[in-house]
């Protein structure tokens, strides 16, 4: 079984506008190339899992949310980071597009888009990581027996209004992280003996 790096898109590999409708609009986060590189040499699957209420909210089409994702995929091929997939969830319970509005289990925290990547690329998920840079991103990696890095100034970061969702490790950008990741700074779930 393989290892992989799960990334949330928005806020984590580029700069979050809300609600991403024009590809246009995509800037990628600083030292995130070298970072998607450092994990393609050191044998990760790097795999993108994304919410997108944006369909369900019926601000933009999933043929659009295609589009942008292939759009990032070649930008960041071009420079040499290769993304081995691009999982994203349409849905919200409080969506207007009725195709959509549902409460599911692809939508973080939950950790369907994860385990169907793990079906699909035959990964271990207790030695594999979710980098990102909200909430729903740890308890997602949790849920799935993920080991959880939460992108945010370590200063900042106190459990946030009393929450009891904990990310395992904190670091304050993606490369910082995946570099922890790579050296073998961060243990996994599997190095924990953690179920």
């Amino acid at each position: 079984m393989e290892r992989a790096v799960f990334l949330d898109r928005d806020g984590t590999i580029i700069k979050d506008v809300g609600y991403l409708d024009d590809g246009s609009n995509i800037r990628v986060l600083p030292r995130v190339i070298e970072a998607i590189k450092l994990l393609n040499q050191n044998g990760f699957k790097v795999i993108v899992v994304t919410n997108q209420s944006g369909i369900a909210r019926g601000y933009f089409t999933e043929e659009d949310v295609r589009e942008i994702n292939y759009k990032l995929k070649e930008l960041l091929a071009c420079e040499g980071a290769i993304l081995d997939g691009i999982y994203y969830c349409p849905h919200h319970v409080n969506g207007i597009v009725e195709e959509y509005r549902t409460t599911c289990y692809c939508r973080k925290p939950n950790p369907g888009m994860l385990e169907a990547a793990a079906g699909e690329f035959n990964l271990d998920l207790k030695s594999s990581f979710v980098i990102g840079d909200n909430l729903a991103d740890i308890e997602a990696g949790h849920n799935a027996r993920c080991t959880a890095i939460l992108l945010r100034d370590k200063y900042s970061w106190h459990g946030k209004n009393g929450t009891k969702i904990k990310p395992d490790y904190i670091a304050r950008d993606l490369y910082g992280a995946v570099k922890q990741v790579v050296l073998g700074n961060l243990a996994s779930k599997d190095d924990k003996g953690r179920e």
